[in-house]
């Protein structure tokens, strides 16, 4: 059975890791060096690199027996592609989601539908920003908050530190660290650059969510959280047992 994996998340490697010990033929498509590094070597599963279009995806499903979307909750074109791509091509599509984060119910938590709504509520609240949402959003941020004081947590890429820099974020506000990221270690940089608020996303307890969660509300800081987009799927049982059935 052949079976193509959307990755770059950890459910998506320990999927793919279970399947080809199950005997699948595992083709795990990740968009960066990074994706690819942290997907690391298995037998039984082939990785390609690189971003994809929605013609691109086609192309990469077609002959496979199923299509499992394993991406980032927040990528959200993605997924539309490759949803897209599979009803074109009449592969069958899983969509694999993250369990629901509980949150604290004692922490300061305010919630946003876009990184826009989260920039102008941080803008509100006033002081320095950390900001645990990656590199792509900065611009939306630096236009609302001044850069000076928006601390981004990045990953140690040329790409991020490029994205901080267009931005107008100085290099001494730049944290460029690979998580995950413990309580702990959450507490230690909101401490050491004094900042005031942070904001985040949703991204489950395999994002690191609830450590944020509850370092914010240790340091008595409020937490803006972009919400997930709502959509359909199953979660990682649900989809091994799927896959196991059928390649029964």
């Amino acid at each position: 059975m052949k079976i193509v994996i959307f990755g770059g998340t950890s459910e998506g490697r320990e999927l793919s890791n279970e399947l080809a010990k199950a005997g699948a033929e595992v083709l795990v498509s990740v968009a960066s060096d990074y994706g690819a590094e942290e997907q690391g070597t298995a037998e039984g599963v082939t990785v390609a690199q690189g971003a994809k279009d929605e013609e691109e995806i086609r192309q990469m499903i077609s002959g496979a027996d199923m299509v499992v979307d394993a991406t980032h909750p927040f990528a959200v074109i993605v997924t539309d592609n490759i949803r897209s791509a599979a009803e074109k091509a009449g592969v069958e599509r899983l969509r694999l989601l993250r369990d629901e984060s509980p949150t604290e119910g004692e922490a300061d938590i305010r919630y946003a539908a876009d990184p826009c709504e989260a920039a102008r509520i941080a803008g509100e609240i006033g002081g320095r920003v950390l900001l645990t949402t990656g590199s792509k959003d900065l611009g939306i941020y630096a236009e609302v908050i001044d850069p000076e004081l928006l601390y981004p947590r990045v990953l140690p890429l040329v790409s991020s530190i490029e994205a901080c820099e267009e931005a107008g974020i100085p290099h001494r506000n730049i944290i460029a660290v690979q998580g995950p990221f413990s309580e702990e270690l959450n507490k230690a940089v909101i401490r050491d650059y004094k900042t005031e608020v942070m904001i985040t996303k949703d991204s489950g307890a395999a994002g690191g969510f609830p450590e944020k969660i509850r370092a914010a509300h240790e340091c008595r800081i409020p937490i803006i959280v972009i919400a997930r987009p709502e959509e359909d799927g199953l979660s990682f049982d649900e989809i091994l047992a799927v896959c196991r059935e059928k390649m029964k």
